[in-house]
């Protein structure tokens, strides 16, 4: 039975200290714009550091105060909802982070990564030409069409040598 289970990675401990956890590892990465972690600590607050931009990206009294709850440091979030005031993520739908992979940690081998705020614009994909094919029936009116024409040089340079001699 799931009594008293929420969704989620646990991250090895109880659910208290797992909140915790992500709260703090939140308002370390939206105050320092790096850090470095645990690969599954990365990836588990993710999803916390895009909600947090969002509401900063909406800007209302309501979205700051849900960032208020999440995070739990209201300077943090002042300044977080300045940055996105400024345009810093306006063209970025989501993926306001990136995650570098370090290495493993020598005592356990536990994969160490950096998380960082992507703050960079969002660079436009180069649309690929479309390869240019012709047409068959164009084809067969140009090789129809280059015969004639290499018909009549052929007959004027005869009627020109029959002139020379």
């Amino acid at each position: 039975m799931r009594h008293n289970k929420k969704r989620g990675m646990k991250l090895g401990t109880d659910a208290a200290h797992t909140k915790a956890m992500k709260k703090s590892l939140v308002c370390a990465l939206l105050a320092n714009d790096r850090i470095k972690t645990l690969d599954a600590r990365a990836k588990a607050i993710r999803p916390d550091v895009d909600k947090v931009i969002t509401w900063a990206k909406k800007g209302d009294i309501h979205s700051r105060r849900l960032a208020i709850a999440k995070v739990g440091d209201k300077e943090v979030v002042r300044e977080v909802f300045e940055k996105a005031a400024q345009g810093v993520w306006a063209d970025r739908n989501g993926g306001y982070t990136r995650i570098m992979k370090l290495g493993p940690r020598k005592g356990d081998a536990s994969e160490v990564v950096i998380i960082e705020l992507v703050t960079e614009p969002v660079q436009p994909k180069a649309k690929k030409a479309a390869p240019v094919t012709k047409v068959e029936p164009v084809k067969v009116a140009e090789e129809a069409a280059e015969p004639e024409k290499a018909e009549e040089p052929a007959e004027e340079t005869a009627e020109a040598e029959e002139k020379a001699e």
